[in-house]
C-alpha cells in the first residue's frame, strides 16, 4: 500500500497543476464571452440595434480562436521541443496579463475606435495563449499516469474547464445579484477581469512545482537536434489530425450553443432583466454538475472504451438541440436550468474522454503539435463560428427560428459521428509509441 501512495502522488499532483491552471485560464476565455453576450456590445461597439452591437462583439470573441490555432502550433513546437511545463507557464502569464488589460480598457464612449482596437488586441493574447494551454495541461496529466486510467487522469485538465466557467459564471451571477445593471455596465463588468490577476499567481505557484514525464523524457532523449514537431505531425499524422478536427465540431459547437448563445437569446431574443440571472444561475449549477460528472465519465471511459461514450454525447447533443430552446422560451427557471445541465452532461460525454483520446492519437516527439493542432484549428470552424452562425440563423429579435440552429448543431453532430467511427479505440494504448522516433530507429 505504502508503494501505491508513493506511485500516486506524483501523478496527484500534476493533475492538481493541470486542473488549477486549466481552470484560470479558462476562467479568462470563458469571461470574455460571457461579457460580449451581456455588456461589450454597448460598450464597445454602440449602436441603435442590439443584436448587431452583439454580433461585433461576438467578432472579436472568434477572432480569439483564430489566434488558437497559432498559439497551438507556436507553444506546441517548443512544449515538443523543451518541455510542456515552460510552455504551460507562459501561457498562463500571457493569459493573465490579457484579461487584466481587458478590465482596464476605457470603453468606445471614452476614447472612441480605439476602444474596439485595444479590445480585439487582448482578445488575440488570449486566444494565443489558451491555444498552447490545452494540448500541455492535458499531456501532463496524461503522460504522468498509467494506462489503465488515463481517461480519469487526464480527463480533470477538462473539469477544469467546467470549473473555469464555474468561476466566471460565479462571479457574474454574484454581481447581478448586489448590482443594478446601470452599475454593472458602468464599472462593475471590470470586476471578474482584474481578479484574474490573483488567480493567475496561484496558477503559476501550482504549476512551477511539477515536472516532466518520463514519457517526455524518453522520447527527447532519442529525438533528432532538428526535429521539427509541425511538419512531422503533418507528414506522419495527417490522419489522426483531421479525426481530432471531426470529433470537436459537435463538442465545440454544442458547448458554445448551451453557455454562450443561450445567455444572448434569454436577454435579447426572449427576454426581461430577470432573465439574465436564471440563465446565470442555470449555467452556475450546469457548470457544477459538469465538473464533477467529467473525472467519472473519464473513468467510465478507461473500462468502456472512448468511442461509445463519445459517439453517446454526439447523438444525445443534436436531439437535445431541439428541446433546448423551448425550454429557455418558457422562462421557467426550472426548465432552463434542466436545458443547461442536461446539455451540459451531453457535452461532458464527449468532452471528458476527448483529452485521452487526442493523446492517444499521437507519438510523443510530436503529441503537444498534433493534440493542439487538431484541437485548436477546429476551434475556428467550430466555437469561433458557433455564436455568430446561431445568432444569423435565429434571426430577427420579433420571429427567432431556434429550430435552424438546431439542425446547424444535427449537421456538426454527423459529422462528429463520421470521424469518431473513423477512429480507432485507444483506450488502454501505451502512450511509447512513436512514428518519427521508429523511423530512426530503423535507420539506425
Amino acid at each position: 500500500m505504502a508503494t501505491t501512495a508513493t506511485q500516486r502522488a506524483p501523478i496527484v499532483k500534476v493533475v492538481f497543476a493541470s486542473l488549477v491552471g486549466t481552470a484560470v485560464e479558462w476562467y479568462d476565455f470563458f469571461l470574455y464571452g460571457s461579457a460580449a453576450a451581456l455588456v461589450f456590445g454597448a460598450l464597445f461597439f454602440p449602436s441603435s440595434d442590439p443584436v448587431t452591437g452583439t454580433l461585433l462583439a461576438f467578432g472579436t470573441y472568434a477572432l480569439g480562436f483564430v489566434a488558437r490555432p497559432l498559439g497551438g502550433i507556436v507553444f506546441g513546437h517548443f512544449g515538443d521541443r523543451v518541455g510542456r511545463k515552460r510552455m504551460l507557464v507562459l501561457s498562463l502569464m500571457l493569459m493573465g496579463g490579457a484579461t487584466v488589460a481587458i478590465g482596464l480598457l476605457p470603453t468606445y464612449a471614452t476614447i472612441g475606435v480605439a476602444a474596439p482596437v485595444l479590445l480585439l488586441i487582448c482578445r488575440l493574447a488570449q486566444g494565443f495563449a489558451v491555444g498552447g494551454e490545452w494540448g500541455g495541461a492535458v499531456l501532463m496529466a496524461a503522460e504522468h499516469g498509467d494506462d489503465a486510467r488515463r481517461g480519469f487522469w487526464s480527463s480533470w485538465p477538462q473539469a477544469g474547464v467546467a470549473l473555469g466557467n464555474l468561476l466566471a459564471t460565479g462571479v457574474l451571477w454574484l454581481l447581478a445579484l448586489v448590482q443594478s445593471d446601470e452599475a454593472f455596465k458602468a464599472w462593475g463588468w471590470r470586476i471578474p477581469f482584474l481578479l484574474s490577476a490573483v488567480l493567475v499567481l496561484v496558477g503559476l505557484w501550482v504549476r512551477l512545482s511539477i515536472e516532466e514525464s518520463a514519457v517526455f523524457k524518453e522520447a527527447q532523449a532519442s529525438v533528432r537536434k532538428d526535429h521539427q514537431p509541425l511538419r512531422e505531425v503533418i507528414r506522419r499524422y495527417p490522419r489522426e489530425i483531421l479525426v481530432a478536427m471531426g470529433m470537436r465540431l459537435a463538442e465545440n459547437i454544442g458547448y458554445y450553443l448551451i453557455t454562450v448563445i443561450s445567455i444572448t437569446y434569454l436577454t435579447t431574443y426572449a427576454g426581461t432583466t430577470a432573465d439574465k440571472s436564471m440563465i446565470l444561475t442555470a449555467l452556475l449549477i450546469g457548470s457544477a454538475v459538469q465538473f464533477v460528472v467529467i473525472p467519472l465519465i473519464g473513468a467510465v471511459s478507461d473500462r468502456v472504451g472512448r468511442r461509445p461514450l463519445y459517439l453517446a454525447g454526439a447523438v444525445g447533443l443534436a436531439i437535445w438541440s431541439f428541446v433546448f430552446f423551448g425550454l429557455l422560451e418558457s422562462r421557467s427557471e426550472p426548465k432552463i436550468i434542466l436545458a443547461v445541465v442536461v446539455g451540459l452532461f451531453l457535452h461532458a460525454l464527449m468532452y471528458a474522454p476527448q483529452a485521452a483520446f487526442f493523446s492517444e492519437l499521437f507519438g510523443t516527439s510530436v503529441r503537444y503539435t498534433g493534440a493542439s493542432v487538431g484541437y485548436q484549428l477546429a476551434s475556428i470552424l467550430a466555437g469561433a463560428l458557433a455564436p455568430i452562425i446561431a445568432l444569423k440563423l435565429l434571426g430577427d429579435v420579433t420571429d427567432p427560428n431556434p429550430t435552424a440552429v438546431a439542425i446547424y448543431m444535427t449537421v456538426a453532430s454527423v459529422l462528429t459521428v463520421v470521424a469518431v467511427l473513423a477512429a480507432k479505440e485507444t483506450a488502454r494504448t501505451s502512450l511509447r509509441h512513436d512514428r518519427t522516433l521508429e523511423e530512426v530507429t530503423d535507420r539506425t
